[in-house]
């Protein structure tokens, strides 16, 4: 949960916005952006991540992660079980849950999943009903558009949904319902301290081509065992082979958050919440018979989690959770710079960055693509291709005296035979080089 250098970011953010009671709005923390507009859409779920550590640290962290990632799951099989029971149920939900496991970090999407579920299901609801959605989905939204980005597809799922409304109902009639919700639940995502800027900023991120360069925006690894492709692999057996009936246009909203799960492995928590939830009705459909799981004593076993829930949330609190070396946290190479160096220009690893910010140092990048122009990123590629040039260059343009780049950074045996560098220090998780003459 915690293998990701975005969470120190986020805590940083967060931290900041409390002690100042001000949204951040322009870049604080980088030396190489400082002063440039940087649009915090994700402020209110920094602002939780925030409290959350200032409260016990990286125990209650993960217990906050840990509490809105059971909410999502229990909300998840709460509507799939509207449709489906016994073991079709369990089996879509362990599916689904599966396919999440992967991107199951301590960053602000997690946050928002309990909201995803939940706008989804009301809207499928609505549609399936023939129904307008119910107006307070709209404080979901403005909610979900202040802690994830991700909000854009909920707004995008209205149309599909008022659509397949309209082909039942009529055009006119629906259309009464869905436009007027529509139009609310744009507002509804205007309420941010962003505005426009805000609704816009999902777009505006997609457009940057170096995405794909970054972990979570990659492609789908199909070299390894991934269970989205097994959920969609069996899905599609189901279809073929017991002639599964789904509405045409919940088909093309399936094969598109498919597709979107193939090119960019974020995309894959779209597939296995909105993916489920659009099959769960055909599925039931199919399945006339589910075999029931025992259900007697229910109430006892909700008290007997909800008391173990209890037991374990103390004890992960009682236990401080303490962090040491990793990928994402060079700790003990930090602690080998000289003092006059780390306020210094540094250029740094892309998953060191949040770790720098977090320790109050201002890194060369961090996480935030959004922030960063294409020109700078294309630099920074060519930086850990190892091209030499573009290295030396950008060490002299932005006074660079010391470096802390990964193991496997092919920028580290580049900086090994750079003129007028020494290599200081070296790890399983980092490598430090300072420039001699501050030595």
């Amino acid at each position: 949960m915690l293998n990701d250098g975005d969470t120190y970011l986020h805590i940083a953010a967060g931290r900041w916005m409390i002690e100042n009671w001000a949204v951040l709005r322009i870049d604080f923390f980088s030396y190489t952006f400082a002063g440039h507009p940087w649009i915090t859409h994700e402020w209110l779920s920094e602002v939780l991540m925030a409290l959350a550590y200032v409260t016990a640290g990286w125990s209650s962290t993960v217990l906050l992660f840990a509490i809105a990632g059971g909410l999502m799951a229990w909300l998840l099989g709460y509507y799939l079980g509207k449709h489906l029971s016994g073991l079709p149920l369990l089996a879509t939900l362990v599916l689904a849950l599966s396919s999440m496991a992967g991107s199951f970090l301590a960053r602000p999407h997690i946050l928002a999943l309990p909201l995803m579920v939940v706008w989804t299901a009301e809207l499928i609801r609505a549609a399936d009903e023939g129904r307008q959605p119910p107006y307070w989905l709209l404080c979901i939204m403005v909610l979900w558009a202040n802690m994830h980005a991700s909000f854009a597809f909920g707004l995008a799922f209205i149309l599909p949904m008022a659509l397949e409304d309209a082909l039942k109902r009529g055009l006119r009639v629906a259309a009464q319902d869905w436009a007027l919700f529509a139009v609310l639940a744009v507002l509804a995502a205007l309420a941010t301290p962003h505005g426009i800027y805000g609704l816009l900023f999902p777009l505006d991120l997609l457009s940057k081509s170096q995405l794909y360069a970054v972990g979570e925006w990659s492609p789908l690894d199909l070299h390894r065992f991934q269970p989205a492709i097994l959920m969609m692999g069996l899905a599609l057996f189901v279809f073929l082979s017991r002639g599964m009936r789904i509405a045409p246009l919940r088909l093309i909203l399936l094969l598109f958050v498919s597709y979107l799960a193939l090119v960019q492995v974020r995309h894959v928590m779209l597939l296995a919440i909105m993916g489920s939830l659009l099959l769960a009705r055909p599925l039931a459909d199919l399945l006339t018979n589910q075999p029931d799981l025992p259900t007697r004593g229910g109430r006892k076993m909700m008290l007997g989690f909800g008391l173990v829930f209890v037991l374990l949330a103390g004890v992960r609190l009682l236990i401080p959770l303490q962090r040491g070396d990793g990928i994402t946290t060079p700790a003990t190479a930090l602690a080998h710079v000289p003092a006059k160096l780390l306020t210094a220009p540094v250029l740094n690893d892309y998953q060191f960055g949040g770790y720098l910010i977090y320790r109050d140092l201002r890194p060369f990048i961090d996480g935030r693509v959004e922030l960063y122009s294409g020109r700078f990123l294309n630099r920074y590629l060519d930086i850990v291709s190892g091209n030499p040039r573009v290295l030396a260059d950008t060490l002299t343009r932005y006074h660079v005296r010391w470096t802390i780049l990964a193991p496997a950074n092919p920028a580290s045996a580049v900086m090994d035979t750079m003129p007028g560098w020494k290599r200081l220090y070296s790890d399983p998780y980092a490598v430090v080089h300072v420039k001699t003459e501050t030595l």
